[in-house]
């Protein structure tokens, strides 16, 4: 039962209120690093390597030169390029534009506990988040990495944490 409870993970749901300039930032930043996904998959296949650190050093300067990155967006798009050929390396992975972009603390402080701070194309963003009951009372759990989600045009994170 314990090696069950160690795998399972925690999921919270925060809807975002951007303002529109926002909301606009947050679409550019999430259809490029999408691209610069498709570009690094792409890369992968002709190398041939899912090896994160040695994308890192042979693709890295290049991805954000081409796509406006900053530097750890695009170690988390290498990280996600590596992951989808983990699952199965004999099958070209393909980035939709509006697809999920992973953040990490250094990409998301929470500024406040109604407001989070994520990098976009246009800098640093400070966005309001719409809390329930429910996510109020598990705030605490919000660490790590949190998934920016667009499901249909409202903007959401998807924070996940390991059960302990």
């Amino acid at each position: 039962m314990d090696h069950v409870l160690r795998d399972t993970k925690l999921t919270l749901a925060l809807k975002l209120g951007p303002s529109a300039d926002q909301h606009a930032a947050l679409l550019l930043t999430m259809v490029h690093f999408n691209q610069a996904c498709n570009w690094i998959a792409e890369f992968a296949l002709r190398e041939p390597t899912a090896n994160k650190i040695r994308l890192q050093r042979l693709i890295s300067g290049a991805i954000r030169a081409r796509s406006g990155l900053s530097a750890q967006r695009a170690i988390r798009a290498i990280s996600r390029v590596c992951q989808a050929y983990q699952r199965d390396t004999s099958v070209h992975p393909r980035f939709r534009p509006h697809g999920a972009v992973p953040s990490d603390q250094r990409i998301m402080p929470w500024e406040a506990p109604d407001h989070v701070s994520l990098l976009t194309l246009s800098g640093r963003q400070v966005i309001p988040s719409r809390f329930g009951e429910y996510q109020k009372a598990r705030r605490d759990r919000i660490r790590g990495q949190a998934d920016l989600i667009l499901r249909p045009n409202v903007f959401s994170l998807y924070a996940t944490r390991p059960c302990r």
